[in-house]
C-alpha cells in the first residue's frame, strides 16, 4: 500500500458500500467504512438495528440473480430466480467474507457531520463523538431509507382514525390481518404489499396515483430481465414499442384489470415488476381504485367520489434522497435532485464520490462495483477527469435528455438504463485513461490525512 495515496472514508457498508471498499482496497488504498449497523448489507437486512432498512418479511428481489450479483463473485446456483431477502442478505456477508473486507468495516459506527476542510480533505464526526480526517470520502448511504409522505398531506389524515404507515415501517402482513386495507402507489413496494394483504386482509384495495407497465417476472419460462435487455443501438422508441407489444402478448394491457391506462411510453417511468399483482386482481382479492381525494373518520375517499371503510392505509410514495452528515449549503438533493458526472463525480469538489445513486431499469449492484473500481482508478491516477467545463456540459446533457424522456417525478431524478449506464461509464474510462496518461499519472487527491493510532 503506498503511502502516497489518499485515505479514504466510505460512509454504509451496504450492497454499494461494500463493493466500494474492494475497489478501493484492490488498487492499494487505504479504506475504512463506517456502517452504523451491526452487520452489512444495508437495505437486505430485515430489522436491521440502524433502522433504515425496508425490508419486509415476504421480500423477494424484483431483479434476477444473474442480473444483481456482482460480476467477479456469482451468486450461488442453489439460489432461486427471485431470492428471498435472506438469501440477499448472507449473499453480501459471503462477499465481505470472501475478499477480506470486514476488517475495513467498523460496524455501530455512525457518521453524525462529514466536514470538508478549505484546501480539501474531510473531517468525520462520528457517532461517539470522536473525529477522525480523511483525504477522500466515498457517500454509499443509500436512498431507499428516508421516507416520502405524501405531500401536501391529504385533507383528513391529521382525523383519520386508522392507522397510516409508510411502506418504509411495513414488516408483516400482521399489521394488515382481518382489516380493511388500502395501498395507495403503483410501485414495486405498493404490488408487493398489496399482494400480502390480499391473502389475509379482510379486503385489499390498490389505489393509483397515475398508471404504469407492470412487467411479469417470467417470459417464455425465463427471468424477464433476462430476455428484455436494453441494447443502446437501438433507438429508445423502437425498444420502448417493443416491450409494449411483448408485455401485452404475454400479461394484457393493465387497463385490462381496471388499472389506469399508462399516461407514457414504456421506459418514461420506472416499470413495476410483479409476477401476481394481475392474478389477485382477477381474483377478486385486490381492487383497483383511482387516487386518493381525501380521508374522513374511518373511510377513505377516492377521485371517482367511491369510498370504503380502511383501518389501514400504507402509503408506497417513494423516498427523499437525504445526507443528513452534510451541511446542506455544502451538498444537498432538493427534490431528489444532485448533480453529479455520470452519477458519480461531483463538479465542485474533487474529493467526494457518490456510489449506487441511481435507480436504474435493472439492479444497482453490477453498477456500484464498476463505480468502485472507477473512483479507485481517479485516485490512483489511472483515470482524469474531463476539464469542470466538460464535466458541467455533460451533466446538463443528462438532465436535458431525462426530462425529455422521463414523466416529470421526484423518482426519475438519478434514473438510468443499465445497459447504456455501463456502456457509457466504460467508454468514459477509456477515455479518463489517456488523459491520465496524458497528465503522468499525476495524483489528483494529495494525502494529508494520518491514521489514527489504535
Amino acid at each position: 500500500m503506498s503511502t502516497n495515496l489518499p485515505r479514504c472514508a466510505v460512509i454504509g457498508a451496504g450492497s454499494s458500500g461494500i463493493t466500494a471498499v474492494k475497489g478501493l482496497r484492490d488498487a492499494g488504498l487505504e479504506v475504512t467504512a463506517f456502517e452504523a449497523s451491526d452487520r452489512i448489507g444495508g437495505n437486505w437486512v430485515f430489522d436491521n438495528s440502524n433502522g433504515m432498512s425496508a425490508a419486509y418479511e415476504g421480500l423477494h428481489i424484483n431483479t434476477s440473480r444473474e442480473r444483481m450479483e456482482y460480476r467477479d463473485f456469482p451468486m450461488p446456483k442453489s439460489y432461486p430466480d427471485f431470492p428471498h431477502h435472506t438469501h440477499i442478505a448472507a449473499y453480501f456477508e459471503s462477499y465481505v467474507d470472501h475478499f477480506g473486507l470486514r476488517p475495513h468495516i467498523r460496524f455501530r459506527t455512525r457518521v453524525e457531520r462529514a466536514e470538508r476542510g478549505r484546501e480539501g480533505g474531510w473531517t468525520l464526526t462520528l457517532g461517539d463523538g470522536s473525529t477522525e480526517r480523511f483525504d477522500a470520502l466515498l457517500v454509499a448511504n443509500g436512498h431507499h431509507w428516508d421516507p416520502q409522505w405524501p405531500d401536501p398531506p391529504f385533507p383528513g389524515s391529521d382525523t383519520f382514525t386508522g392507522v397510516q404507515m409508510h411502506a418504509h415501517d411495513y414488516r408483516s402482513d400482521e399489521v394488515l390481518r382481518g382489516r380493511d386495507v388500502v395501498v395507495l402507489g403503483m410501485g414495486n413496494s405498493a404490488m408487493d404489499i398489496a399482494v400480502e394483504s390480499s391473502y389475509v386482509a379482510r379486503s385489499t384495495v390498490l389505489a393509483a396515483r397515475r398508471g404504469a407497465w407492470i412487467l411479469p417476472k417470467y417470459i417464455l419460462g425465463r427471468p424477464m430481465d433476462q430476455l428484455l435487455r436494453n441494447d443502446p443501438r437501438v433507438p429508445f422508441a423502437i425498444r420502448s414499442r417493443i416491450t409494449e407489444l411483448i408485455v401485452r402478448l404475454v400479461a394484457g394491457s393493465p387497463e385490462r384489470y381496471g388499472l389506469p391506462k399508462p399516461d407514457h411510453r414504456f421506459g418514461q417511468a420506472h416499470p413495476t415488476v410483479s409476477g401476481r399483482i394481475l392474478d389477485r386482481i382477477g381474483h377478486g382479492t385486490i381492487t383497483p381504485k383511482p387516487n386518493i381525494a381525501r380521508l374522513e373518520g374511518d373511510r377513505v375517499v377516492f377521485t371517482d367520489g367511491s369510498s370504503v371503510h380502511a383501518d389501514v392505509v400504507v402509503y408506497c410514495t417513494g423516498y427523499r434522497i437525504t445526507f443528513p452528515f452534510f451541511d446542506e449549503d455544502l451538498i444537498s438533493a432538493p427534490d431528489n435532485r444532485i448533480d453529479l458526472f455520470r452519477r458519480v463525480f461531483h463538479p465542485d469538489y474533487d474529493d467526494v464520490f457518490f456510489v449506487g445513486l441511481l435507480q436504474p431499469l435493472g439492479a444497482i449492484m453490477p453498477l456500484a462495483e464498476a463505480q468502485g473500481r472507477w473512483i479507485a482508478e481517479y485516485l490512483t491516477g489511472h483515470y482524469a477527469l474531463p476539464p469542470r467545463p466538460e464535466m458541467l456540459d455533460d451533466i446538463e446533457r443528462e438532465q436535458r435528455a431525462m426530462r425529455k424522456r422521463y414523466v416529470a417525478s421526484k423518482r426519475h431524478t438519478i434514473q438510468v438504463d443499465f445497459e447504456e449506464y455501463r456502456q457509457g461509464l466504460d467508454a468514459e474510462r477509456r477515455a479518463g485513461a489517456q488523459r491520465a496518461r496524458a497528465a503522468g499519472f499525476a495524483l489528483p487527491v494529495p494525502r494529508r490525512a494520518e491514521a489514527v493510532p489504535a
